[in-house]
């Protein structure tokens, strides 16, 4: 009953989100240091969220399976945004990913605290 929620399936989208964005970050720094490396990113939530969100699935046989929920899945991209290559031809930027890293932590907690947030409401309006 309660995963239909719009808002606790958009908590569950930012979370889902920010942890692919730090295992990527996290792959980013462990590979800092390998030549050729491109660095990757996670597209931004509220484009990947917009578009997942417009067009759901629809069952039309009782055979499809769980037309009905919709699954959050994040998009990794080519993150194009970075400066000079290395003289190995390394894009990762140990500076930018630490800085990322953060940002994807504050994405992380106000996610929980949106979630927690209408677990208290949903708790009050029950008793």
């Amino acid at each position: 009953m309660f995963e239909k929620l719009n808002i606790m399936r958009m908590s569950q989208a930012m979370t889902s989100h920010a942890s692919t964005r730090h295992a990527t970050i996290a792959q980013n720094i462990a590979n800092a240091d390998t030549p050729g490396f491109k660095a990757r990113d996670v597209a931004e939530f509220s484009e990947t969220f917009r578009d997942q969100g417009s067009s759901p699935l629809r069952a039309t046989r009782a055979s499809h399976l769980s037309a009905g929920e919709a699954h959050y899945a994040a998009t990794l991209i080519m993150d194009g945004t970075r400066g000079a290559l290395s003289p190995n031809g390394n894009s990762v930027s140990l500076e930018t990913e630490l800085m990322r890293a953060a940002e994807t932590r504050h994405q992380f907690d106000t996610a929980i605290s949106i979630y927690k947030s209408s677990l208290n409401i949903l708790r009050t309006s029950i008793r």
